[in-house]
């Protein structure tokens, strides 16, 4: 039988510290969700200013990256692609960028998801949360 990591409540807060450290230094108001390896929330916070709509879509991106444990742009792609009857998968709502994988030894622990600014903007706050475990 094989152990693998998983995130404990210390990880999480730190990454929501410096998720939301990200957004505030430039100013970004969104939600920032958090979710282990199973799409299950984990934290949510919602920045002052951020649309009440980040609110569904940040816990939806982190649940799609956590649950196909790879990127939410990775769907995105393959939809922009061509491939629209991928929007038919189920379980799987937040296929916009800015669903961040956490991965440690190539094991995904679950997923950053942020909403509320352009996409690519929503994963480098992700990728900051993430970081602050030493991981990328």
């Amino acid at each position: 039988m094989k152990s693998k990591p998983y995130l404990e409540l210390a990880d999480v807060k730190k990454i929501a510290a410096a998720a939301e450290a990200e957004a505030q230094r430039n100013n970004w108001a969104v939600t920032i969700a958090i979710a282990d390896d199973g799409g299950h929330l984990l934290h949510l916070a919602r920045l002052d200013g951020a649309p009440a709509v980040s609110s569904y879509i940040a816990p939806a991106k982190a649940r799609t990256s956590a649950l196909g444990r790879r990127d939410s742009k990775v769907y995105e792609d393959i939809i922009n692609g061509g491939r629209h009857a991928f929007l038919t998968a189920p379980e799987i709502e937040g296929m916009l960028e800015g669903g961040v994988a956490i991965v440690k030894d190539g094991q995904c622990l679950g997923a950053v998801g942020v909403s509320g600014v352009k996409s690519n903007e929503d994963a480098q706050i992700a990728r900051a949360g993430i970081a602050a475990l030493g991981l990328n």
